[in-house]
């Protein structure tokens, strides 16, 4: 007999899936079962938020959705907080969940793990959430949560099955096959609109975001044929190459790139829900759209929030912009390329870097030494500095190679295991670095031990000043004295050597040079430690 916990393996197989997180426990141990049998490889984390977060950063290398086994109850609420990062940035991840048998569901009987509703739990950071009543049910609960993530706007759903559900006979679904859904094409009426009033913009604009992430040769030709600047949210960094004269980078927070959006007549915002974390991460205000809004996103929702349009097209991010160009083909443009495209955006990129102190410069010298080192490195950050001032100054050559939790929901602590979930995803293997400050690392130190357990050799850049410094700045020019953010920071090599990992101190940029040589070539996660103060006196 195969039991509705093998048949749920064994149709993960049929979707793709080659990767599960999860932490086994009693109530779990059924969809074990088929695992040990199965081609799927597991990983084990040392905590439920850490299996949403390394599948969280599995989805952003590898596109495809993240798939955590987790127990009920605290597994769940330890997991919520990965889900919700994961929703704030469309990333797609799949949860699966034991519950109570179906005849204890909300008893309030003091079982083991129990909650009065895990759906409740996390309603508001899951696309769905359903509780899975009989076997039979199974197929088309995973069609629908694969249909979301293959064709609608990706985030994290949620399955809970009942213990008894588990185990029940599910012979005759064995022959269960998966479901493929198209991506939305691009509605014929709608883009003779935004290519009609694209043609007439002598001051074109691009605003691309993550949901355009693998749309970037149709993004880049369209910028080429109106010649517009284009500037990228912090997930859709690499859409066009850091080079391209075209790009004006992460800058829409900056003075310099809301002057040029004041002036561009015509706005095209594909894949970005012009959210505050981009746009206005300084959160002084002012950013605003005066032109004519043309907004492309795979989500209905999503066209009319925070900025209406004057047109609106839901479709694939792709296959939308695919038609505009062919739309545009043979029409004639406007565009004063003279005076704007590429010229304006060589003044953005002026005006921002004219703007920079030491301490930015000095930490994006410390990104770019790494990029040197390591050029085909992907970097997966927390909320520190050194990120922040990333988001702002550094542009890669290909997307999904950069992002971090500084964005969105905004958690400490992502970075670490979402880097182990990064190297996981990529099948060409290249370097991953874990961009993470002393405090967020103190939020996931234990799972250097589940790289060493993966055979994970992720590299660890510590960015220690000695606390929660931006806090602290935070405070201080709000005039409140600073409470609770000069934080006790321990020895963080040697916790690193006790983990199992390899562990060196950088000073300056030849120890980091050398530091990041030796970590390329070894088969163990390596954490370098940079301690700020020394590192902004050696770039002085």
């Amino acid at each position: 007999m195969a039991t509705c916990g093998e048949v749920l393996v064994k149709l993960l197989e049929g979707y793709g899936v080659e990767q599960v997180f999860g932490i086994p426990g009693v109530h779990t141990v059924e969809l074990y079962r088929g695992l040990a049998r199965s081609t799927i490889r597991h990983v084990t984390p040392r905590h439920e938020q850490g299996a949403g977060f390394m599948a969280d950063g599995y989805a952003r290398t590898s596109g495809k959705p993240g798939v955590c086994f987790i127990i009920t109850g605290p597994g769940m609420t330890n997991i919520a907080t990965a889900m919700a990062q994961a929703y704030a940035d469309s990333i797609p991840m799949l949860v699966i969940s034991s519950v109570q048998a179906r005849s204890q569901l909300g008893g309030g009987r003091g079982k083991l793990h129990e909650l009065p509703s895990q759906s409740s739990l996390v309603a508001g950071c899951s696309a769905f959430s359903h509780t899975l009543m009989s076997a039979a049910q199974l197929p088309a609960v995973l069609a629908r949560a694969f249909a979301l993530f293959q064709a609608g706007r990706p985030r994290p759903v949620h399955i809970e099955i009942p213990l008894d559900v588990l185990v029940e006979d599910a012979d005759a679904l064995l022959s269960s096959q998966p479901v493929r859904v198209a991506r939305p094409g691009a509605a014929p009426t709608a883009v003779a609109e935004m290519a009609g009033l694209l043609a007439s913009a002598r001051r074109p604009l691009i605003l691309a975001g993550g949901g355009a992430v693998d749309a970037g040769a149709a993004l880049q030709r369209l910028a080429e044929r109106l010649q517009a600047p284009v500037a990228l949210t912090i997930n859709a960094k690499g859409l066009l190459p850091s080079k391209h004269p075209l790009l004006i980078g992460s800058t829409q927070s900056t003075d310099a790139a809301r002057e040029l959006v004041n002036e561009a007549d015509v706005v095209l915002a594909v894949g970005t829900e012009l959210g505050e974390t981009d746009y206005d991460v300084t959160f002084a205000g002012g950013f605003r759209i005066p032109g004519a809004l043309l907004r492309i996103d795979i989500d209905p929702d999503q066209t009319v929030r925070n900025y209406p349009p004057r047109a609106a097209l839901v479709a694939d991010a792709g296959l939308a912009l695919e038609a505009l160009l062919e739309a545009l083909e043979d029409q004639s443009l406007a565009t004063d390329a003279a005076q704007w495209g590429s010229r304006r955006a060589a003044r953005v990129r002026e005006g921002v870097l004219a703007t920079l102190d030491d301490n930015l410069r000095a930490q994006t010298r410390f990104l770019q030494a790494a990029l040197e080192e390591l050029p085909d490195a992907v970097l997966v950050g927390d909320s520190t500095q050194p990120v922040y001032t990333g988001n702002l100054t550094l542009d890669l050559e290909k997307p999904r190679r950069w992002f971090n939790s500084s964005t969105g929901y905004g958690t400490l602590g992502y970075a670490l295991p979402a880097a182990i979930g990064a190297w996981l995803g990529d099948d060409t293997r290249r370097p991953v670095l874990c961009l993470i400050g002393d405090g967020g690392l103190q939020f996931t130190l234990p799972e250097l031990a589940s790289a060493v357990e993966a055979h994970v050799p992720l590299i660890v850049l510590l960015w220690n000043n000695h606390g929660y410094e931006e806090i602290k700045r935070y405070m201080v020019n709000r005039d409140i004295e600073p409470v609770g953010v000069d934080i006790y920071t321990p020895d963080f090599v040697g916790a690193a050597r006790a983990l199992g990992c390899k562990a060196h101190r950088a000073s300056d940029e030849a120890a980091l040079r050398a530091a990041l040589r030796e970590a390329s070539a070894s088969s163990l996660p390596t954490l370098i430690e940079i301690d700020q103060a020394t590192w902004l006196n050696s770039q002085r």
